[in-house]
């Protein structure tokens, strides 16, 4: 068996891309590079006739192949080399007619449990669609904490609005449901420390990215200062980067993305790393669309310290349409995926129809004009 042709396609906030061989198998990925998917495209064009009439069950072979080429670093190679991983896992399963987590080392979990991202809104709105979360049988949130219009505020005012936000939420849900707290890259250091002081009375599941990811090491400081559980990842790659943050980023929670990170190739040794380390993966996955979040939830259902799965609801256009059937969340879990491979195919008609989204404007400004922090 060999590998005949790869398609890709630029559609919403993703690159999609399709592998065929010549025996008629195929397999789908997602990379997640969502800002810029034309990036990840371009780079699979260029990696395109280094896999034609390559063997696609030399996964790890190939993946070391183009990684190693010319040692170029950088989120939109690993983009790419994740849509074409996931691509070969995908072909991989249907060649010997098993799921992707069979061939991982089988299920150590009966269901993936979902974790809601709530969408930024008024803090009324936001106890809403909490609340109904709730009803619809989740036990694990996250809010958004962080909103664009903190950037402008002072110190003393901004902290005062998310705490009440915070509390409102806690509220509003109880206390027998999971609140993890996305601060998005916002804050520095001392006023992220500040923060978390006063939400560690709400009983946080985590805090997530306090600071930018440039510096492991200040995020190890933060995190010991911080006396909560630390969640990071979503921008990092490969086991290279994430074993910095796994062993000096003080972090409890691993934050690893399929459609970036690695594909499974690189994830499931990253979720290893994690396990040897006693520390749980909590999966980035928003914006993803909905083979990234099928990926994931295959890794979810192998990886030993997965705790939830990041979801956004996949039941809804444009989403619902890239592919022939989503995966359903079902009383606030994923069910056992059983068809070969991956379990979807994209609809290419319906792809064709949904145009890049572009990310352009001005950055986020503090009250002095500065560009501020993201």
């Amino acid at each position: 068996m060999k590998i005949d042709s790869i398609e890709t396609f630029v559609a919403h906030m993703s690159l999609f891309v399709r592998i065929r061989t010549d025996t008629g198998l195929e397999g789908i990925g997602e990379g997640t590079f969502f800002a810029f998917p034309e990036a990840t495209a371009a780079i699979i064009d260029r990696f395109r006739p280094m896999l034609i009439g390559a063997d696609p069950l030399r996964v790890e072979y190939l993946f070391l192949r183009l990684y190693r080429l010319v040692s170029m670093r950088g989120m939109g190679i690993t983009s790419a080399l994740s849509a074409i991983d996931q691509a070969l896992w995908d072909i991989r399963g249907k060649r010997f007619d098993a799921p992707i987590w069979e061939m991982l080392g089988g299920r150590v979990r009966d269901r993936v449990r979902a974790m809601l991202v709530l969408e930024y809104a008024s803090t009324e709105q936001l106890c809403a669609n909490a609340k109904a979360a709730v009803d619809d049988g989740y036990t694990a949130l996250k809010i958004l904490l962080f909103q664009n219009e903190h950037h402008p505020m002072t110190h003393a005012g901004r902290n005062k609005d998310m705490v009440d936000r915070m509390a409102a939420l806690r509220d509003a849900v109880g206390s027998d449901v999971d609140l993890g707290v996305e601060l998005h890259r916002n804050m520095m250091p001392g006023d992220s420390v500040a923060l978390m002081q006063e939400l560690r009375q709400f009983r946080p599941f985590f805090v997530e990215d306090p600071i930018v990811p440039d510096s492991v090491y200040a995020f190890g400081a933060v995190a010991a200062k911080s006396h909560l559980p630390m969640a990071a990842g979503e921008r990092t790659t490969t086991i290279y980067e994430f074993a910095e943050y796994v062993d000096h980023g003080g972090i409890s929670y691993v934050r690893p993305d399929i459609g970036i990170a690695g594909g499974f190739t690189q994830l499931r040794k990253i979720c290893a790393m994690a396990e040897a380390r006693h520390q749980a993966v909590l999966p980035h996955s928003v914006p993803n669309g909905p083979v990234a979040t099928a990926a994931h939830v295959h890794m979810g259902f192998a990886a030993v310290t997965w705790d939830a799965q990041e979801h956004r609801p996949q039941d809804v256009a444009p989403l619902c349409n890239m592919v022939d059937a989503i995966f359903p969340v079902v009383n606030g879990f994923f069910n056992l995926p059983e068809k070969p491979g991956l379990g979807m195919v994209l609809n290419e008609a319906a792809l064709a129809d949904m145009p890049p989204v572009k990310f352009e404007g001005h950055p986020a400004q503090r009250m002095d004009g500065s560009i501020a922090f993201r």
